[in-house]
Formats: C-alpha cells, structure tokens, sequence
C-alpha cells in the first residue's frame, strides 16, 4: 500500500502494487505471491477491480452495496458486490458506454448511453429494451417526478424521453450549437445544461420553459488567470438548492449562487485542460475537482488548496463514495484506482479493516532519513563556497536543492562567515536602541481626511491608556487597524457635515460625548477620594433611573434640530418658487402652425366656456334657430355633428373597400355561358 501526505494529509493508494495476468493459473499465482515480497504486501480491496484497457466511469449504488463501472475493450460494464468483495457479474455491449445512470436503489434498473446514438436499458436478468435518439449523446439525467430521461449531446436540443408513456417527448429548444453536460438539482428540479458557447440554461421541467441564462466565459475572465479563445462547460454539479459548480474546458472551476450572475469564486487548475468531473465534500465543506492530468480537493469558501492526487495516467471520471473518506477514479489504464483519505471521513463498512490498519500505520512511523542533514540551495552554496561539491558523495539531490551532512554545514559557515558573531551584536544594539527611541515624546499628526474624526479617536486612546494602567480592559481603535486604513486617506470617505443625516445625527453624538467625559471627570474624582464598594447605597437612584433626563434632553435637541432643518429647506423652496415666478416665459411657434390659427383655437376655447343662452344669441343671424309660431318654446335648431378624423379614415377605407368587392364580385346567374334547355320526357318519364 502506497502513502503520500501532500499538504500534510495521509493519502492511502489502495491499488498500487504489481497486479498478476489473468491468464495466469492459481497454483502460479499461489506461488509467485509466496516469492515476491512486493506481491504479498499488496491490498486487493476488491478482487479483479480493472477493465481489460481503460476505464470510462464508475458509480455506487444508492443503498452503498454495488459497485458498477464500464470500460473497454471489448464494451463492457461490471457490477461489484461489496458484501462479498469480489465481481458479482459482466455484461458485454454492442458500443462503448459513454454515460450511464442507476435508476434503482441497487443494480436492477440500468440506463447506459452509448457512443453510437443507442440507448440500453438493462433489468436484472440482462437487456430489456434498446431504442435510438437523433444525436450522438454526451450526458443523461433521470428526473424522478416525471418520470422523463433528458439526453444532451452534438445539438441544441435537449431530448426528453418519457419512460412511464415510452415515448419521446417534445424537446426543450435551446439557444446553443450543442450542449455537453447537464444536471438536475434534487432539491427544486432544476434541469441546468452547459454549451459548447462558455453558458448555463436553467429550465423549468414542471412549465417546460427557459427560466435563466448564465454567461460563464465571461465570468471565468479575471485577474491572474490567462484564458485562450472562449472557455466550453464541460462539467456542472449541483451542491444544494442554491449553490452550483461550473467546470470549463480551459481548467476553471466557478462557484455560483444560482440569485446572482457573479461568480463567488474561480479555481483555476493551473494545466489548461478541460475539468472532467466535479463532486461536493459537506462534511469537511470541499470540492473535489478533475481534470486529465491531477484531482484537486479544495475550500469551497476560500479556494485553498486541501490536498492532491496525481495517479501518472489520464483521468476519466471521479466517484466519492458517500458519508466515507473513499474515492474511485476511471483512469486511462486497467487498473481502477482507489484512494482512501482518513482526513475526509472513515472508512466504509464493509471495509471498516482499513481505519485500524492506517492508524497502526501512523504509530510505527519510521525516522526520517536526512535528520542529520540540512537542506540548501544551490545560492547558498555557492555563498558557502561550496559549489564545487555539485555532483559528489556529499551532496544529495532533492527537489530544486540539496541535502549536505550538519557538521560539514556549520564547518563552512563558520569558515564562509567569520564576522557572523559582529553582526549579530550590532544587530541586538541596534534593536536596543530601536526600543528606547519609541519611548519619546510623539507629535499626533493627524491626517487630512476626517481630521475631526482621528482627534476624537486619540483622545479616546489616550483614555483607554489610562484605563489599561488601572487594570481595566483594553478597546480597540480605529486608526491603528488596518482595515479603515482608507477612511483617513481616501477623500471618498470624507464626512459631509452638511448633510441632513449629520445634522440629525450630530445632537446625539455631540451629547453622548459630553455626557461620557462628564462621567469619566466624575469617575476620576469618585475615585481619588473614595474607595469602590459592590453594594448600591440605599435612597440613591439607580443609573438607568437617572439616564432619564438625559434622554429628555437628547429627544428635545434632536426635535429643535429636526425643525431647524425642516426651516431651511421651507425657505429654499420659496426661493426657487419666486425665481421661477419672475423669470419671462418664452413660446416658439411649432413648425407647420400659422399665428392666426393660434388665435382662432383660443376664440373658439373660448367660446366653449359660454353658456348656451349667449352662444344662441350670438348664432340668432346666422339661421340656425328658426320661429316656428308665436307660442312659447315654438323654436327650431339645425346642426350637424363634426365627425372625428379617425372615423373618417375608417369611412374611407370602408368606401373604397366595398367598391374593390363590387368590381370581383361574381353574380348569382349559372357559372356556365350555355343556358340549360327545357326538361325532356319519355314514356311519362323525365330523363333530362
């Protein structure tokens, strides 16, 4: 069993050491394992874990009993019994296995998407069904609710099939030229697919429609990270109902909050290769993250690296087995590798033997074999004057140094640095005075911005200087904090004591301060006189009894400045209002409008507001009233209404419309030009 501890954390290869042929005879294997020692100390977890060439990918069951893996060559996919630590069954397909998908809670429901556009759907006893969708696939996932298979591939189409009715349903159109991953948050029902375009379209599978669309490309664009051309989304993963993780084709992880269309943070791999799967660790709050070459485990908050593996052969796929510290890799070799991590969780059940075997592992921990080395690099060597050593008995290679004997060391460093002890006494002199200088007399400087501000703050330091030499606690202050550096440098956040919020604020502020160094004044004098006693004397008010005028007092300045501001701005906006009354108005005449025009629409305005009686009058002459009799009320009124220019246009339009249907209308009469003869009879019967 192979250890490593990068980033000192104990990683535990389980599939490291010489693997025996198949072909190979038991008694042979029998006999090699009693010679080779390397063979003996090996751990077969599971007996014949490995494809014939490569494996593609590998997953757990639900209920944690089955391991299922497929590979090449030929196709094929194996189902592991963990119970029994051995392959409880292989099926050999027609194409290789691209994805596939356990619908059960064990191995008998099976959906495998192949490279050649067929869909397997396998039972317990074999192969069930097999049918064909329009595109090569590249990813599938199963949403529970409606019972519907979502397939992803070299289209823009996202291909549902409905297992329940066993037909395909309508496709969700999306905005892409083809689309290489997908996932189904388990908490909401999210459908998420990534395109080739660097974005994410988020659907709705309940309404069928597009709810979201996020730009990636342009999100993985930040400081320190170079990227070539526009990033594809090659991997997602849902973490819970709101956090998801974005993997792109070139080496970046992206964290988001499915409210917001910011990144939260972006690892970069570092190698340029395209993230092949990703996966969520909640205990310990990690990503697992994998890409052809390395897989990384990293703070999700933070993006600090945890730990690393690096297996030497290209990786496929990732499979975290649940609640455990156990991962398996599909890798570009036969062997599937297994890695146990004690730090991210315990071992599983059914291999609970590992926990105790690590920690007699990490008891007998062998002494380390350069204890009486030191390391150096090549500089300090040649400061030693030791550089011609490159190459002999007495210098040991390792990593961008070497390792050289202790005694040899001091040896050349007392040689190399003969004044070494001098320097060093100047140094402690230097420090010595460094130390009595700081007890001087200072002058404050204070600076330009929030000048006010720093005074009050020192002057509060200088009373918590006093406090601290009477025992009492230390607070903390804003000028020596780094993080409100920016409040006394920057003129942004320079204090407007001209705005109505310092106005208000100011009585409260200017009054707590008074009342603070009135009590520290007090406190003082209590205090050089008298000695401070635990009990309350009797007849004398409590303090918040007392706070009560105080907070009169704050309530009626606060009120007197409310008033006072609500003053000036009574008597800035009667200063407008008169500027605005004495100022001229000017008109301009619109284009197309004649002046007379103008004064015939204020004639007639005008005589709208007339009363009927005197527009009667006026209109006596003009014929429009007629007597019809001497009796009273005998009077006739002719008018006619003016119609609107809309209902005119629409009168038009009618007018030419009906002549148009005049002109191509055809008449009632025999669409034949012969006229029809009279009827035709023979022997008293009609035969035309």
């Amino acid at each position: 069993m192979q250890v490593s501890s990068p980033n000192n954390i104990k990683i535990y290869n389980l599939s490291s050491g010489k693997s025996l042929p198949e072909w190979l005879s038991d008694r042979k294997k029998r006999a090699l394992q009693k010679s080779d020692v390397d063979l003996r100390r090996r751990i077969d977890l599971i007996q014949d874990f490995d494809m014939p060439t490569v494996s593609n990918s590998i997953q757990v069951t639900p209920d944690k009993q089955y391991i299922l893996a497929s590979g090449v060559y030929k196709p094929r996919i194996r189902c592991f019994d963990v119970s029994q630590m051995s392959m409880k069954f292989e099926r050999c397909l027609d194409a290789e296995v691209v994805k596939f998908l356990i619908l059960s809670e064990d191995f008998s429901k099976l959906v495998l998407l192949q490279d050649d556009r067929y869909v397997e759907f396998h039972s317990q006893m074999g192969r069930y069904y097999r049918t064909r969708i329009p595109v090569f696939g590249r990813d599938v996932k199963y949403h529970y609710p409606s019972c519907d298979l979502y397939f992803v591939g070299a289209s823009p189409d996202v291909y549902r099939l409905n297992l329940e009715l066993g037909r395909f349903m309508s496709p969700f159109k999306t905005n892409a030229v083809e689309l290489n991953c997908c996932d189904l948050n388990s908490t909401h029902g999210l459908f998420a697919c990534g395109t080739e375009e660097g974005q994410v379209e988020c659907w709705d599978p309940r309404t069928r429609n597009r709810v979201g669309r996020l730009d990636c490309a342009l999100g993985s664009i930040v400081e320190d990270i170079e990227v070539d051309g526009i990033p594809a989304i090659t991997a997602l993963k849902f973490k819970d109902g709101l956090n998801m993780a974005v993997g792109t084709s070139t080496g970046q992880i992206l964290l988001y909050d499915i409210r917001s269309d910011k990144p939260l943070l972006v690892k970069d791999h570092q190698y340029g290769l395209p993230i092949k799967d990703i996966e969520f660790h909640n205990e310990q709050n990690l990503v697992l993250s994998v890409d052809k070459k390395i897989l990384k485990l990293w703070d999700r908050q933070t993006g600090k690296a945890f730990t690393s593996i690096e297996p030497g052969t290209a990786l496929n796929s990732l499979c975290l087995v649940p609640d455990t510290g156990m991962l398996f890799m599909a890798n570009e070799a036969p062997k599937m590798l297994t890695y146990y991590i004690p730090a991210l969780g315990p071992a599983p059940r059914w291999c609970s033997f590992l926990d105790s075997l690590t920690e007699e592992l990490e008891e007998s921990a062998t002494p380390q074999v350069y204890d009486d080395y030191k390391f150096v690099t090549r500089t300090e060597l040649e400061d030693l004057g030791l550089a011609h050593l490159v190459g002999s008995s007495l210098l040991r290679a390792y990593m961008h140094g070497f390792f050289i004997d202790i005694r040899l060391y001091h040896k050349a460093k007392s040689i190399a640095e003969p004044f070494a002890y001098e320097e060093y006494r100047k140094n402690k002199i230097k420090q010595k005075i460094q130390e009595a200088r700081a007890n001087r007399v200072r002058l404050k400087k204070l600076p330009k911005v929030n000048r006010q501000l720093a005074e009050k703050l020192l002057e509060q330091e200088e009373g918590t200087e006093l406090k601290k030499r009477k025992g009492k606690k230390e607070t903390s202050n804003l000028l020596k904090d780094d993080r409100f550096a920016a409040m006394f440098t920057n003129p942004d956040f320079q204090v407007d004591t001209e705005s109505q919020d310092y106005k208000l604020l100011n009585p409260v502020v200017s009054k707590l301060d008074k009342d603070k160094r009135k009590r520290q004044k007090q406190q003082e004098i209590l205090e050089s006189q008298f000695d401070e006693i635990d009990e309350e004397p009797e007849g004398r008010p409590s303090e918040d009894e007392s706070s009560s005028d105080d907070e009169h007092t704050w309530t009626q300045e606060v009120k007197r400045q409310h008033k006072l501001i609500q003053q000036q701005d009574k008597l800035k906006r009667k200063q407008e209002y008169e500027d605005k009354q004495t100022k001229p108005k000017f008109y301009e005449l619109k284009e197309g409008e004649v002046f007379g025009d103008v004064q015939e629409r204020r004639r007639k305005k005008k005589l709208i507001k007339t009363s009927l009686g005197e527009r009667v009058e006026k209109e006596g002459q003009s014929g429009m009233v007629r007597h019809l009799g001497t009796s009273v009320g005998a009077k006739e009124m002719t008018f006619t209404f003016k119609k609107g220019e809309s209902e005119q246009k629409h009168r038009q339009e009618a007018k030419q419309h009906h002549a148009e249907r005049r002109k191509i209308r055809r008449s009632a009469h025999e669409i034949s030009e012969k006229k029809k003869g009279p009827p035709k009879f023979w022997m008293g019967k009609r035969v035309q």
